[in-house]
């Protein structure tokens, strides 16, 4: 179980593949996990690891997830985003553009 800290926040990740980083992040809001992606229609991790690295994280503090941290009550959605930005550097492949499809 691959682990991202930094500071008081942990946040849990899995990938799979190689290439370009591909970073999926679960539905689901409050309970978004890399657990919840086999409930959904098609795998991320199955689709796409032939032609990318892809990457997955639970949302710190989702039901159901691993990842822990504070709650940052005057920035609950940017704190969620400062833990994806870190998780890309992490791993060392952090695109220089991120672009949302939806």
């Amino acid at each position: 179980m691959p682990i991202y800290e930094k500071g008081d926040v942990r946040i849990h990740y899995e990938e799979a593949g190689s290439g370009f980083p591909l970073l999926v992040i679960p539905g689901g809001g409050l309970n978004s996990t890399v657990a919840g992606l086999a409930t959904h229609p098609f795998n991320p991790f199955d689709e796409f690891k032939d032609e990318f690295r892809v990457i997955a994280a639970d949302l710190r503090n989702a039901k159901g997830g691993q990842s822990t941290g504070p709650l940052e009550v005057d920035r609950p959605w940017d704190a969620c985003t400062d833990d994806h930005i870190g998780l890309m550097d992490h791993v060392r492949r952090c695109p220089r553009g991120l672009r949302v499809h939806g």
